[in-house]
């Protein structure tokens, strides 16, 4: 993958669509979440004509603060999972990747200062919206060690949510993949932020 990767999605639609793109302008999946179902559901396809499905990501359980949301290909192979860590995310938002049971990777935001000022200031009119849209998140993924491996940078937008995806170190072709589905399924569960 070429990156700087782009994710771009519309806020004001019915059921989330993102289309990632590399840095050449190439559209490398159009993710859909399935609406109305009470177990998240989000579809990964190869284009925006969703002609071929590559992945599926499917919570376990039913409105949950701590659901485990399990990636499959498109034959049903199972490729992992992300769980979000429960009361660790109030303060900041921290995922945890997991392959065969095992955690592989961890997500966590950079700044949780920016979670608490967006928090507080987000209940004041007009001086909410200013910084939501000033004070956006960024997610470094990493390894248990602490080897940073991508890190997901909010940019300020009005209508649409604007995500970059930097590489920081190489890693094996399945961990990037399964990086990139625990990394869309943070943009589903967090687009409200920034």
């Amino acid at each position: 993958m070429q990156y700087p990767l782009q994710l771009s999605f519309k806020l004001l639609t019915f059921g989330q669509r993102i289309v990632a793109t590399d840095s050449g302008g190439n559209v490398l999946m159009f993710i859909k979440q399935k609406m109305f179902k009470l177990k998240e559901k989000v579809e990964i396809y190869n284009d925006e004509k969703q002609s071929q499905l590559i992945f599926r990501i499917e919570a376990d359980k039913v409105l949950d603060f701590s659901a485990n949301y399990s990636f499959t290909d498109a034959s049903g192979n199972p490729w992992g999972s992300v769980r979000r860590k429960g009361m660790r995310s109030l303060w900041a938002a921290h995922y945890q990747v997991m392959q065969d049971g095992e955690i592989d990777m961890e997500i966590h935001e950079e700044s949780p200062m920016k979670k608490v000022l967006e928090s507080i200031l987000g209940e004041i009119p007009i001086l909410g919206l200013l910084a939501v849209y000033l004070l956006n998140p960024t997610y470094i993924v990493s390894r248990p060690d602490g080897t940073p491996l991508l890190k997901l940078i909010k940019k300020p937008a009005v209508f649409e949510g604007k995500y970059v995806i930097e590489k920081i170190n190489d890693m094996p072709e399945d961990d990037e993949l399964r990086s990139l589905m625990a990394l869309l399924m943070l943009v589903l569960l967090e687009r409200r932020r920034g």
